[in-house]
Order: structure tokens, then C-alpha cells, then sequence
């Protein structure tokens, strides 16, 4: 939420509390104005019972003091406003904000309106040439907005005490995936305080099948968030045309949800992340607490759109004209700012979304007129092993790097553990963090 708008939200919560004082001044002026009329009627019948000089007194000491306070509480009211409005920063809107937004969260309801077909696609003369796949896409390319089915409010505030969260980890998952999250939560995703700072971890997903399959998987998605607290979900289907959308909709939630967390990790679920040396690197960054642009993985530069419609990355003119790609990070992985976070998601609102998220994460970039960055310790294509005699498994591959791809659960679990031995002895790589 911008300045202006926390401080539209102050004023409102100021006026309703005024409005309140006034209601009841209303309400004191009432009735004032009966006790006139009452001591008015006294004086005209000249009642005997009743001493007319003791009513008029109290009647003008009542009036005078109720005046005198009903000011009082104005006049202090609207010194706590402007005290309030000198001692809010900008910076503190946001947590007030997101405090507010959780205290205040309620029950998801599915009130979003289906997003119909765009069936003028279906005019084109090549489109019917097109995969499944693409095609779907087509159709929806222009939806944006679909239904949460599972999330985490207080992802960012709990445990109690515990501050904002320094690292995010958004970790894209399949609904069926459970044994990868299961290893994930037990070794690199686990949820901690690294280093003197706090990680976070949050599945994004959608839905997969039909009928009672869909009914079925999304009861076991919602069994799991109730047990772990850590998925995200919506109403989509899950596959690899939807990433990008998924990816908005996440900046999405994060703005409003966890818009304090100084950096954040994109990755799949089938890599191994090395999140210790992300936090060392996250906190070497001294010129940068999450307010400044960054973002960093395997930079491929001068890619080009695959034309071949047998390709799992095909990609029509109908969907992405220029013939080369903008500079981005493999979508294995990549780590970010919450300045570029929230750069990205805004200049999405203005760019048409496309297949294959990284390249589309790159276009918002380029938009912004910001770069991605390489790391030589990001390797999202796999690891390059020397020789054709070393163990690619060997932990000492994997005890200085970043991030590696791709992996079996039960291959993350042991590499896991292995990089962690106090008894694992390695000469230093010449990886630079």
C-alpha cells in the first residue's frame, strides 16, 4: 500500500472516531434541548414541588461542563491525528498495513466470476495446427484473476515475536507433489532462523484433474496446509503453460500478504537449494536491505523463441513476435529483492502474459530497465562435473554453490544431510559467494 493510501486509511479511522464524538454531542444537544423544554414547562405551571432556581442551576452547570468536555475530547482528537500523521513513515505503513490486513482476514470465498474463452484465436488460420496446450492458453491468456482455494495470511507475522521475515522461499509445486514437499520441509525449505535470520517457505500451486480426481487431490492439498501452514493454491490448472500466471499471482499475494520480506527465492521443487549460502550472500549485500534492485541466477542472454510445435517451450508468433528473447534467469531458480518484486509485478499489469515464466519475468525487467545478474554459483541447467570419474552426487559438488538441478527427493534429502556432516572434509571450491 502507497503513503497516500495509508494515510487515506489513517484519516478514515480518525473520522470514524470524530463521527463517534459527534454522534454523541448530537445526542447531548437532544437532549439539552428537552431538559429546556421540560424546565420551560415547570416555569409556565409554577409547580410548587419543585424549586425552579435549583433546576435552572443545574440545568446551565450540565450544559457548560458537557459542552466543555464534548470540546475537550475534539480538540484532543485532532492533535492525536496530526501526532499520528507526523510519527507514520511510509516504511511503517506497509507493516501496519499487513498487520492490519491479518488481524482483519477472513474465510476465502469464491466470488471471482469464471474468465470466459476468447475464441477469436480460433479465427487464425495456424491455430488449429497448434498443440492442446498452446491452444488452451490462447483462450485464456487474458484471464488473470482466479479464486484462492488455500493460503496463509499469517505466513509473515508467526511465529509471534519472531519479526519479518528476511528470505521468502516461493517454491513452485505440482498438487500431486507431495513427497517432493515433504523432503523440502526437512531439508533446504525447512523454516528457520538462519544465520540470525528468518526464512519462510510458501508452495505455490493450482489444480490438476476433473470431477472427484479435482475434489479428491484438493482435500489432500487442504489436509496439508491445515497440518503445515505453507500453501498456496488457486484455481487454475496446474501445468507448464500456467507458470507465468501463477508467478503474477504470487507477487500478487505477496504484496498484499508479506510485503516486508527484504528478499525472495523462486525455484522449482526438484532442485536443491543451498539456502545457507543464499542468507550469507543476502546478508553481504550491505548496500541493499531488500530496497534496491536484485536479481540474480543463470543468465542466458540472446535466446530465441522455439518455433517447433513439437517443443515442450513452442512458442507461436500468434504468442511472441520478437525473434529474440530479453536477458533473464532460468527458471530453476533465482533470488530477488523486494524492490524488484514489486517492480515486476506492476509492470505485468501493462505486459500480456506469456508461456514460459522466466523469459516473462525477463520482459518485465526490460520494461523496468533493470538487468538480471549471473552467479556462477546458480547452476539451474545441472551441475558440470570435471570429470567423468567423480560422483556428481559427492557433496562436496554441492557444500559452495547456490543452487543446483535437478534432483529426486530422496537425492535432496541425503545431499542434504551430507553438506551439513561436521565431519565432511572438503577442499574450498573456487565458487565466489
Amino acid at each position: 500500500m502507497s503513503w497516500s493510501h495509508c494515510s487515506v486509511s489513517l484519516s478514515h479511522t480518525l473520522t470514524h472516531t470524530l463521527k463517534t464524538y459527534y454522534d454523541k454531542m448530537d445526542q447531548l444537544l437532544q437532549f439539552s434541548t428537552h431538559f429546556s423544554a421540560v424546565f420551560k414547562h415547570f416555569e409556565n405551571i409554577r409547580c410548587p414541588q419543585v424549586n425552579m432556581e435549583n433546576v435552572s442551576w443545574l440545568y446551565r452547570t450540565w450544559g457548560r461542563r458537557r459542552a466543555l468536555e464534548s470540546m475537550a475530547l475534539l480538540i484532543m482528537n485532532s492533535l492525536c491525528f496530526l501526532l499520528i500523521l507526523y510519527i507514520i513513515t511510509p516504511e511503517k505503513c506497509d507493516k501496519i498495513t499487513s498487520q492490519k490486513m491479518v488481524r482483519e482476514a477472513q474465510p476465502l470465498e469464491m466470488t471471482t466470476p469464471r474468465c470466459e474463452q476468447n475464441v477469436s484465436f480460433a479465427n487464425t488460420e495456424e491455430f488449429s495446427t497448434f498443440p492442446i496446450i498452446v491452444q488452451d492458453f490462447l483462450y485464456y491468456r487474458h484471464c488473470r484473476y482466479f479464486p484462492m482455494l488455500l493460503t496463509v495470511p499469517n505466513k509473515c507475522t508467526i511465529p509471534k515475536g519472531s519479526g519479518e521475515p528476511f528470505f521468502l522461499l516461493a517454491i513452485k509445486s505440482s498438487p500431486e507433489n507431495y513427497e517432493r514437499r515433504a523432503v523440502l520441509r526437512k531439508t533446504w525449505a525447512a523454516e528457520r532462523l538462519q544465520n540470525g535470520m528468518w526464512i519462510r517457505t510458501v508452495f505455490l500451486t493450482g489444480t490438476t484433474g476433473t470431477g472427484f480426481k479435482k475434489q479428491r487431490v484438493n482435500k489432500l492439498l487442504e489436509l496439508e496446509n491445515t497440518r503445515y501452514q505453507d500453501i498456496l493454491q488457486w484455481d487454475f490448472a496446474d501445468s507448464f503453460y500456467n507458470l507465468t500466471l501463477k508467478q503474477v499471482l504470487f507477487l500478487d499475494w505477496m504484496q498484499n500478504w508479506c510485503p516486508t520480506a527484504d528478499f525472495l527465492f523462486n525455484g522449482d521443487d526438484d532442485i536443491f537449494a543451498n539456502t545457507d549460502n543464499m542468507v550469507d550472500f543476502l546478508k553481504g549485500q550491505r548496500d541493499n536491505d531488500g530496497s534496491k534492485h536484485l536479481y540474480i541466477g543463470q543468465l542466458l542472454l540472446d535466446s530465441t523463441p522455439i518455433r517447433d510445435n513439437t517443443s515442450k517451450y513452442f512458442i507461436p508468433e500468434l504468442i511472441e513476435k520478437a525473434e529474440v528473447y530479453a536477458p533473464y534467469c532460468s527458471g530453476g531458480g533465482y533470488l530477488y529483492s523486494r524492490f524488484t518484486a514489486r517492480t515486476i509485478l506492476q509492470m505485468s499489469q501493462s505486459i500480456t502474459l506469456m508461456p514460459i515464466d522466466d523469459v516473462y519475468m525477463g520482459m518485465c525487467l526490460q520494461r523496468a530497465g533493470l538487468r538480471p545478474m549471473d552467479h556462477q554459483g546458480v547452476w539451474a541447467d545441472g551441475l558440470i562435473i570435471p570429470s567423468d570419474k567423480l560422483d556428481i552426487y559427492d557433496p562436496c559438488h554441492y557444500r559452495e554453490i547456490i543452487l543446483g538441478h535437478k534432483f529426486f527427493p530422496h537425492q535432496i534429502f541425503l545431499l542434504w544431510n551430507e553438506i551439513h556432516r561436521k565431519d565432511l572434509n572438503c577442499a574450498k571450491k573456487d565458487v565466489n559467494l
